[in-house]
């Protein structure tokens, strides 16, 4: 992930805290509802959604995953979707913990804006360039190196 001794490691720690954190957020907050894992979102082009991710939440996916299993994105559809299920849930990404088709947008809009501050900074902390890329260029881009 990152070079240094134990780095990898402390990295993959804070941005684990930072999904907790999450959590914590959804479940207390004014979110009113609840996902239901039906997948529509993960058509990003069916959904007419995007999704944006950052270089410590790339890192902390390949981390868990192993660098050989992060998969290109070769359609609108996010790879780690199949048949209609989240094949890394555990791992997913902030924005896939923050957005519900049916939620408030203005609670999720907030709470974007606060984890990306929080990663942010651990961007500056780990001195990672902070990114915050299209979630089909940066698996690609990992994909070919």
């Amino acid at each position: 992930m990152v070079a240094g001794c134990g780095t990898d490691e402390r990295l993959g720690k804070k941005v684990a805290e930072i999904y907790d954190w999450l959590e914590t957020q959804i479940t207390d907050g004014n979110n009113e509802a609840q996902c239901s894992a039906c997948g529509k979102c993960c058509d990003f082009d069916g959904f007419d959604h995007r999704l944006f991710i950052t270089g410590p939440e790339l890192k902390y996916l390949a981390a868990n995953l192993g660098d050989e299993n992060i998969m290109p994105m070769t359609t609108s559809r996010c790879p780690y979707n199949i048949e209609g299920k989240c094949t890394v849930y555990e791992y997913r990404f902030a924005a896939c913990r923050i957005f519900c088709c049916s939620g408030n947008a203005d609670f999720q809009s907030e709470l974007s804006e606060s984890v990306l501050k929080k990663l942010k900074s651990l961007c500056a902390e780990f001195q990672i360039p902070y990114r915050y890329i299209e979630l089909a260029d940066a698996l690609n881009a990992f994909a070919d190196g």
